[in-house]
């Protein structure tokens, strides 16, 4: 892997997580690949020591994810992957890229070395127990930027590299099970892309806390500060520990929404 050599890489790997990124993360660019397009050219070495790359995809259809350690979306979708790996592993080639870190902090910062990132894919695939492969993105994010860069976005490809599903989450298991059905049996997929935005986003906030745990207490004061709405949401859903870490998010915003709505009640009869 070669050391990050361009303005735009430098860029690309972040320190500090800031208000604008959060709104990249929320829409593709208007010629970002899409269902229908050939992916660009890459070649990404593997951990287990092979290749992953746009000449030689294979003879099956590829679920293509991206991913970090510090994203609390890819934490919400570790469990989800590994599933729809355990049913259609055999029809479909799994590999998850190992990206940029989403939200690096003092104890786990961003890969400045292409030694650090590889060590981040490691530890990325430990964390979430992933079978199947994982690929290393150079330092520069070269393949992640060319497909406008989101946390957790995934691709489905078939065997030539042409883009039959996309999805902005890869949490979003309905319609990566649907779309994987439909490939899996030599179809395509009816509908190109996932549209859901507010349903991962929510299942992702009961992650957050743990994100924080590992990276440090700056990545919690960077979200206060660059997203408030979701560090309010994340601090509340701490309320609903009992709960799986992806219902706590929808119960801090059910929970957070009754608060808004009593104290606005209060203030109409106090007026």
């Amino acid at each position: 892997m070669r050391q990050s050599t361009t303005d735009a890489g430098e860029e690309y790997r972040f320190t500090r997580f800031r208000t604008a990124l959060l709104l990249d993360d929320l829409t593709f660019d208007r010629n970002a690949p899409a269902p229908g397009d050939r992916m660009p050219a890459f070649d990404l070495p593997t951990l287990g020591g092979g290749r992953f790359t746009d000449a030689d995809l294979g003879r099956l259809p590829v679920l293509m994810v991206f991913g970090s350690r510090t994203c609390p979306v890819t934490e919400s979708a570790g469990p989800v992957l590994r599933a729809l790996h355990r049913d259609f592993g055999d029809r479909v080639r799994f590999v998850l890229v190992n990206t940029r870190e989403a939200h690096p902090g003092e104890r786990f910062g961003q890969p400045r070395t292409a030694e650090d990132k590889w060590r981040h894919a490691e530890e990325l695939r430990k964390h979430h127990g992933v079978a199947f492969e994982v690929a290393v993105d150079d330092l520069d994010g070269g393949l992640h930027r060319a497909m406008s860069p989101k946390p957790n976005s995934a691709y489905l490809l078939d065997a030539t590299g042409v883009i039959r599903y996309r999805a902005h989450w890869a949490n979003d298991e309905q319609g990566l099970r649907t779309a994987l059905a439909a490939i899996a049996a030599g179809g395509a997929p009816a509908r190109g892309r996932s549209r859901a935005m507010v349903g991962p986003l929510l299942r992702a906030v009961g992650h957050l806390p743990e994100v924080v745990s590992f990276a440090g207490g700056r990545v919690e004061r960077d979200i206060w500060l660059a997203a408030t709405p979701l560090a309010v949401l994340g601090r509340v859903s701490r309320l609903f520990r009992r709960l799986p870490e992806d219902r706590r998010g929808i119960a801090a915003a059910a929970f957070t929404g009754a608060v808004v709505v009593l104290a606005a009640a209060v203030v109409a009869v106090a007026s």
